[in-house]
Order: structure tokens, then sequence, then C-alpha cells
């Protein structure tokens, strides 16, 4: 049985180095970025603000409503932070989040979401299906998959410039394994899965 990921230290106590890591791994977490990225997307598919009202929507369900669920598991006790370090801990928020990024496909169908943002919903959903399957015995990191993933979207709707995003996206492993909340085999199948994601995204489109 794996040992979960040890306890961070309180902020005021961490390093230099550990202070750059935590701020990273929490300005770049997951469903802050799942929400950045639909907006972007969103605006986009369409070059209008209709555009960037379907990322909004999109957003609400794959990014507002996940961080919502951690968050009260974590004020009642039931998830250490909003990282979630124990990777049990991860099965049942990530499963609600399943649901509620089904819903915003479900929604997005019905009522003529542009097709980009339909795709990334759809490469989202994907991608949080199988973290969810790979969480269930090993902790992948979730980090990277959005932060790969993220990279991979933005080069295919604005091309090489956007590739500049590898940076940040780098950053945020960099964080991880400061923090000593991933193993590199695990920051690298992280980042490995948002590369698929991505070409999830690239097939629908």
């Amino acid at each position: 049985m794996t040992a979960a990921p040890p306890a961070p230290p309180v902020f005021a106590d961490c390093t230099p180095r550990q202070k750059a890591a935590r701020v990273l791994s929490d300005a770049l977490a997951p469903a802050h970025l799942v929400v950045l990225l639909l907006l972007a997307i969103g605006l986009h598919s369409t070059g209008t603000a209709a555009g960037l009202g379907w990322g909004l929507l999109a957003a609400l369900f794959c990014g507002a409503v996940p961080i919502g669920i951690v968050r009260i598991g974590v004020r009642r006790g039931a998830l250490t932070d909003q990282h979630i370090r124990v990777r049990r801990q991860r099965i049942v928020p990530m499963g609600l989040s399943l649901g509620s990024v089904a819903a915003a496909m479900a929604l997005g169908h019905a009522f003529g979401a542009p097709r980009e943002v339909l795709a990334l919903v759809a490469a989202m959903l994907v991608g949080l299906a199988t973290t969810l399957l790979v969480t269930v015995g090993w902790q992948i990191s979730v980090h990277m998959s959005v932060a790969g993933g993220t990279v991979v979207v933005l080069f295919l709707a604005w091309g090489p410039a956007a590739l500049l995003a590898a940076l940040p996206a780098a950053a945020v492993g960099w964080s991880r394994l400061v923090l000593q909340a991933h193993t590199p085999a695990q920051v690298a199948a992280g980042t490995a899965l948002g590369a698929v994601t991505g070409l999830t995204f690239a097939l629908l489109r």
C-alpha cells in the first residue's frame, strides 16, 4: 500500500523554494486552468461575446463546480486540502466532477454550443474519466494532466506562439516535485495523459 504524501509545512515555515512552489501549485491549480482555457477557447470559437458566454457556461460546470466540491470536502474534513494529497480521497470528488462535466456536455449539445467548446468539454470528459480510472490504483499528477493538455489545446488553437505556455506548465511540474506531492513518474504520466486529452480536442474540433 502506497503511503500518502507528507503533509506540507506551514507556509511561514517553508523555504523560499517551497514558497515559490506552493504559490505556483495554488495559482495554476487544475480547476483554475480549466476555467481560463474554456474562456479562451469560447472566445476563439466565434470571436464574439456569444462564444465567450458559452466558454463561461462550460467553465461553470467544468471548473467552478469542481472547485466548490473540493472546498466543501475540505470544510467538512473529508479531504486533506484543495489538492487532495491522499489518493483514496480523490475518487468521490473526481466522480462528482465527472458528472458535472457530463452535464456541461449535454447542455452544450442541447442548445448548440460552438464546436470548439464542445470538443474541449468532450476532451476534458475523456481526460477526467481516464484520470479517475488511473487514480483508483495510482496517484497520477492531475496538475500536470491539465497543464499538459492546456499547452496542446493552446497550440492547436493559436499555433506555435502558444508553446510559450510550456514554460509555466514545466514550472507546475517542478512545483509538484519540490512539494513532494508526486514522483517524477507521476508527473511524467500526468503530462502524457494531458497530451492525449489535447489530441482528443484536435480530433473533435
